[in-house]
């Protein structure tokens, strides 16, 4: 699977489909092949859009053509243990209907390993308690992109600590009015502004 990150950035799909069957056919077990080859070339995305060397399109382009790998891959899976790292579960606020970041996100967390819940955009703070008290994540995003939603995402913390599900859960917030200090004030755990530094943070963090 040589030059994996070319065809990644520049989204070939079916060189990446071939460089996968190619490694079947050699042997190598799907789990190396999602876990060695193809999820550092997207943690590699993430950091060269951290460092500005590449920018959302190529993010969006990589994410889906690991998308693309994984459903390739999928069918192979059956008969091996291949586990997700984690559960992540991600929503943008009550009255927010913006979700490209949040798509983005949720991208990159699939292409380091969690199994993503999306809850989607105009979420009601219900929704989100419900969704940590079903599928137990490790972590909560929660995207706001408006000044005047931001303060839905202290609605969702102190919803949770009122259910007794705040301590079970890191909850990270992001979005483009968000700052550390915000999310020191409502007492997140983690800060993201981009949606490479997100999944970096989050596969570190478990």
């Amino acid at each position: 699977m040589e030059n994996l990150y070319d065809a990644f950035v520049k989204g070939n799909v079916e060189g990446v489909k071939k460089g996968i069957e190619e490694a079947l056919n050699a042997g190598d077990k799907p789990g190396d092949i999602l876990n060695n080859s193809m999820i550092p070339v997207m943690e590699e995305v993430g950091r060269k859009f951290e460092e500005g060397v590449c920018y959302i399109p190529e993010m969006l382009v990589a994410a889906r053509v690991m998308k693309a790998g994984v459903s390739f891959l999928r069918p192979h899976f059956i008969d091996s243990d291949i586990e997700p790292i984690g559960t992540y579960v991600i929503g943008t606020v009550k009255g927010d209907l913006h979700d490209i970041g949040k798509n983005l996100v949720v991208m990159m967390m699939e292409g380091v390993g969690f199994k993503v819940i999306d809850l989607g955009v105009d979420v009601v703070t219900d929704k989100f308690v419900e969704a940590v008290r079903e599928y137990k994540p490790q972590f909560l995003g929660i995207s706001t992109l408006l000044t005047t939603t931001m303060p839905k995402a202290r609605t969702v913390i102190e919803a949770l600590e009122e259910a007794g599900l705040r301590k079970g859960v890191k909850i990270m917030v992001g979005g483009a009015p968000v700052s550390q200090k915000f999310s020191d004030e409502i007492g997140c755990d983690l800060f993201a502004h981009n949606a490479g530094i997100a999944a970096t943070m989050a596969k570190s963090s478990l």
